[in-house]
């Protein structure tokens, strides 16, 4: 019985691993890594290897970048006054896909979830509050997590925690939530952006 050889087979071992790669599709993907140039395949390699040390979380929205702050939030040209609230760097690219908003983005890299021990001090939301207390031209803050209920109780919660802070220009913040045109139960990240387009033009006071 033929098999492959050892390097090969960790490779598509380790593609198996991937969301959404059965074995075929990662032995296909292997013999496509053989095939590749050696330039490509070192160039390839090396984003790999290096992955981790040179990606980081922007100090401000905690989107991911290379840098100290991400492209968006060093843009003058957005709208910093207002906030989009996703859960993860996925959610943030479906809203720039098709360039449907010029606002900027905290990414909380999570949402509340007690079933598996994720509570408010396990995501970035603190880190929402201390941004919006230092950040003087903010108007508006639109809740776009996930319309499932660990998303709704994300949402419901950072509402409520902005109601009881005292300060007054806090208190005259805009708090919407998107608009329900994405299906009860579905994740942001395989929403199209037309319907991504639908629900923020639709958003309501929250």
């Amino acid at each position: 019985m033929s098999t492959l050889p050892n390097n090969l087979k960790k490779i598509s071992l380790f593609l198996e691993r991937l969301p959404g790669i059965g074995e075929k599709t990662a032995n296909r993907l292997a013999f496509y890594f053989l095939r590749l140039p050696e330039e490509d395949l070192k160039d390839f390699s090396e984003s790999i290897s290096t992955l981790k040390e040179k990606t980081k979380f922007c100090k401000n929205c905690f989107n991911l970048t290379e840098d100290s702050l991400c492209e968006i939030c060093l843009d003058s040209k957005r709208d910093h006054s207002i906030i989009t609230v996703v859960e993860t760097v996925l959610d943030l690219l479906s809203f720039e896909t098709g360039n449907i908003y010029d606002g900027v983005y905290h990414v909380l890299q999570g949402k509340i979830d007690p079933l598996n021990h994720v509570g408010p001090d396990d995501i970035k939301i603190n880190e929402l509050f201390k941004r919006i207390k230092a950040a003087g031209e903010v108007k508006e803050i639109i809740l776009a997590t996930s319309p499932d209920m660990e998303g709704e109780a994300t949402a419901m919660f950072i509402k409520n925690k902005l109601s009881e802070l005292t300060d007054s220009r806090i208190k005259a913040l805009k708090i919407t939530r998107l608009a329900y045109g994405l299906p009860i139960g579905a994740n942001l990240e395989y929403a199209d952006y037309m319907t991504l387009k639908k629900a923020i033009e639709g958003r309501n006071k929250f």
